[in-house]
C-alpha cells in the first residue's frame, strides 16, 4: 500500500470518528434528524476507508449513495430541519423523521441511477450545497446575536471549506490529483467534512444553552456535553 492510500485511509478514518462521536451527542439530544445524516456520513467515510484499503468494488458503491445522499438530501435538507430545532423552535415528531429518511433514500437511488439526471447531477449537488451555507450563514448570524463569538468563527470556516470543496467536487481538478499525497482533492474533502461536524455540533450548543438560558448569552463557551 502506497503512502497516499494511507493518507486517504487516515482522512477517512478522522471523518468516521468525527461523525459517529459529534452525530452520538446529537443523538443524546433527541435530535435524530441532524444526528441520524452525521452518522451516515461516517458510515459514508467507514466504506471508504475499505475502499482505499483494498479497492473493493461493494464498498465504494457504497460510500458512493451515501455521499450521493448527504450531499442531495442529508445535509441540505435533514440537517438543516435538524438544525431548525435549536433555530427555529422546530419539533419534528418521529414519523416525520422517518418519512424524511425514507424520501430522501427512494431519491437518492434516483440519483445514482436514473441516466436523464446525471447531466444536471453535478449542478444540483452544488445548488444545495449553496442553499446549505445560505442557511449557515443566517446560523452564523445567531450565533453573533447571542455573543458566541468562536462558534460563529468555527462555522464561518465549516461554510466556506465545505462550499469551496462542493466547487470544485465536479468542476475542477487539483493538478497532480492522481500522485499527490496530501493536496489532492479526497484527503481535502474528508478533512473539511470531519472539520464541519464539531464546528456545527458546538454552534448548535452555543444556542442551545441561551435557549434553555442556562447560562448568559454574552458568556456562552465553546464547550458542550
Amino acid at each position: 500500500m502506497d503512502l497516499r492510500s494511507i493518507v486517504l485511509m487516515l482522512s477517512s478514518a478522522l471523518l468516521a470518528l468525527s461523525s459517529f462521536f459529534y452525530g452520538w451527542k446529537i443523538v443524546k439530544k433527541r435530535n435524530y434528524l441532524l444526528g441520524l445524516e452525521m452518522w451516515i456520513v461516517g458510515i459514508s467515510a467507514t466504506n471508504a476507508i475499505g475502499f482505499f484499503a483494498t479497492g473493493n468494488a461493494v464498498s465504494y458503491e457504497v460510500a458512493h449513495f451515501f455521499d450521493a445522499f448527504s450531499r442531495g438530501f442529508g445535509m441540505p435538507i435533514i440537517a438543516v430541519a435538524g438544525m431548525m430545532v435549536i433555530t427555529h423552535g422546530y419539533k419534528p415528531s418521529i414519523r416525520q423523521d422517518v418519512a424524511a429518511f425514507v424520501a430522501s433514500f427512494a431519491l437518492t437511488f434516483v440519483l445514482v441511477g436514473a441516466d436523464f439526471i446525471a447531466g444536471v447531477l453535478p449542478y444540483y449537488y452544488l445548488a444545495m450545497w449553496i442553499w446549505l451555507s445560505i442557511y449557515l450563514a443566517y446560523f452564523i448570524v445567531r450565533l453573533l446575536n447571542v455573543g458566541a463569538m468562536l462558534e460563529a468563527l468555527g462555522v464561518a470556516v465549516a461554510l466556506v471549506t465545505s462550499l469551496a470543496i462542493a466547487g470544485i467536487y465536479d468542476f475542477y481538478k487539483i493538478p497532480g490529483e492522481e500522485t499527490n499525497v496530501v493536496l489532492n482533492f479526497y484527503t481535502l474533502a474528508l478533512c473539511t467534512w470531519a472539520y464541519f461536524m464539531p464546528a456545527i455540533y458546538y454552534g448548535y450548543c452555543a444556542l442551545e444553552r441561551v435557549r434553555s438560558g442556562s447560562v448568559a448569552s454574552k458568556s456562552a463557551t465553546p464547550y458542550c456535553n
